[in-house]
């Protein structure tokens, strides 16, 4: 027991580097959150931020539950899921690039995304996807202990993208301040829907 005691507190700090930097990185959340942040505030994103925080940690568990052993069995699960994955992620880079600014007229139209949306949303998230395999196969234990070790690594990944994602949010929030002008946030939504649309290229790959 003391074995298996000593094995749990020697994983937290691993856990919490590999969650920072899989969570804090460039990726299509972070470009998504940074494009709400700068249109909404960070205040109409925290949905978005809950959201990729419950999508994040529930598609971990759905790993240590075996769906990734069930995409190995069935390959075209996973290419229908890029294809999805794809199509709206798109439409995503589509809704940002042509956002009106804060202060246009068709602002009451632009809303940021819900809770849900962004949690469906990380089940084609290619980064997500990788964060989830590679953080149950690295930071899980054999045995009896993998339950109570699976359980760490996904309270831990809750706790730490919270504040790492939050930060991009804010990164939005800021670079809002600095567009004074309709030109300036329509040349920053182009900018950010383009990333958000090369992406895709993470998904197809």
């Amino acid at each position: 027991m003391q074995t298996a005691t000593g094995e749990l507190v020697a994983l937290i700090v691993p856990v919490i580097v590999f969650a920072f930097s899989m969570t804090a990185t460039p990726g299509p959340n972070n470009m998504m959150l940074t494009a709400s942040g700068a249109n909404f505030g960070f205040r109409r994103t925290l949905p978005h931020i809950i959201g990729v925080t419950i999508g994040c940690v529930g598609l971990m568990a759905a790993v240590a539950l075996g769906l990734g052993q069930l995409f190995a069995a069935w390959p075209i699960l996973q290419t229908s899921l890029k294809v999805v994955g794809s199509a709206y992620l798109l439409w995503l880079a589509w809704k940002i690039a042509t956002a009106a600014p804060p202060s246009g007229a068709c602002q009451a139209d632009d809303k940021p995304l819900s809770v849900l949306q962004a949690a469906a949303f990380q089940f084609a998230n290619p980064k997500a996807w990788i964060m989830a395999i590679s953080g149950v196969a690295s930071f899980t234990l054999a045995g009896e202990d993998f339950l109570v070790s699976a359980l760490l690594l996904i309270g831990l990944m809750a706790l730490v993208t919270v504040p790492a994602i939050s930060l991009w949010a804010g990164f939005g929030v800021g670079v809002g301040r600095l567009l004074k002008t309709a030109r300036h946030w329509r040349l920053f939504n182009l900018s950010m829907g383009g990333l958000t649309a090369a992406c895709v290229a993470l998904i197809l790959i």
